[in-house]
């Protein structure tokens, strides 16, 4: 195919609302630059808890509509992002949010956190085979906050990017494919304490009672883990709409947000990374195409 863009970046995320959280303002920033940006997220969310009172109908005890809610709202974050390209992973609905781990519905049939690893991975490399990219965006093993369908997302894209490279598997899902580069996201710790530290002195000025605490942040980690750094505060705008379009799960009162805890924590308008099997060596990284040949 000769008619993609030099610069593909593909993001596997669990849910709706983890995309805008963690990486909204990368995906403004390079969709504007003219890179073809792909979000895969692999569940509707249905098992999410529900903010506003008025939607709390939505949730699984009662109507169990909230899945097909977060479709549009999804939709909704990318037109504010500018990302024209995502697909849930299998087709809308083919795998169920597992929950909270430990919770009845991690072992329901369907759910995500259930799914066959090479089956799952397959629906991904099909998306990778026909975009291309050349770098991946994706939880570290730990799924940043231990969430069954963070963890299972991180190995669904691992598996894949392996898959996808492999010329002896599944012929069928297009021209093997050999990604670059893989990004696990993260937090330099150094920044997350002084965000909650200039929270601390102004959370009066929020509508939040309390603020949350690092270990609330995924993916926090010690600074030198982290290999490179996304300054995206042209777009902070923009991941601030796309958090908002996200109703039933996020508020947002600028530099801050809030899940339904109600607990208050930055919004990072630079977003970090760990470049997998790469040491830190000299100063970060400024862009996660940075030596990428298209």
């Amino acid at each position: 195919m000769t008619d993609l863009p030099d610069r593909r970046l593909l993001l596997v995320h669990a849910h709706p609302d983890d995309e805008s959280i963690n990486n909204g303002a990368t995906m403004a920033r390079y969709a504007a630059e003219g890179a073809r940006v792909t979000l895969v997220t692999c569940t509707l969310g249905e098992e999410g808890e529900v903010i506003p009172p008025e939607l709390a109908h939505l949730t699984p005890d009662r109507d169990d509509a909230l899945g097909p809610h977060r479709v549009g709202e999804l939709a909704a974050a990318m037109a504010e992002l500018g990302v024209g390209d995502h697909r849930f992973l299998g087709g809308p609905g083919r795998y169920r949010d597992s929950g909270m781990m430990g919770a009845e519905q991690n072992h329901r049939p369907g759910s995500f956190w259930s799914a066959d690893l090479d089956e799952a991975a397959g629906h991904l490399v099909e998306v990778v085979r026909e975009v291309r990219p050349q770098v991946l965006v994706t939880y570290d093993p730990h799924g940043g906050y231990g969430h069954p369908d963070h963890i299972q997302a991180h190995r669904v894209a691992m598996r894949a990017a392996d898959l996808a490279a492999d010329l002896g598997v599944r012929p069928d899902l297009g021209a093997p494919w050999r990604i670059s580069k893989i990004y696990w996201n993260r937090v330099p710790r150094s920044v997350a304490q002084a965000a909650f530290a200039r929270l601390g002195e102004v959370l009066d000025k929020t509508p939040f009672a309390k603020a949350a605490g690092i270990d609330d942040v995924p993916g926090v980690v010690d600074d030198p883990v982290v290999t490179t750094e996304i300054d995206g505060s042209a777009f902070a705008a923009a991941k601030a709409a796309a958090m908002r379009a996200h109703v039933t799960q996020i508020e947002v009162a600028e530099p801050y947000f809030a899940l339904s805890n109600a607990l208050a924590q930055p919004l990072f308008t630079t977003e970090y990374y760990e470049l997998v099997g790469a040491e830190r060596t000299g100063a970060r990284e400024t862009d996660l195409f940075q030596g990428v040949v298209p």
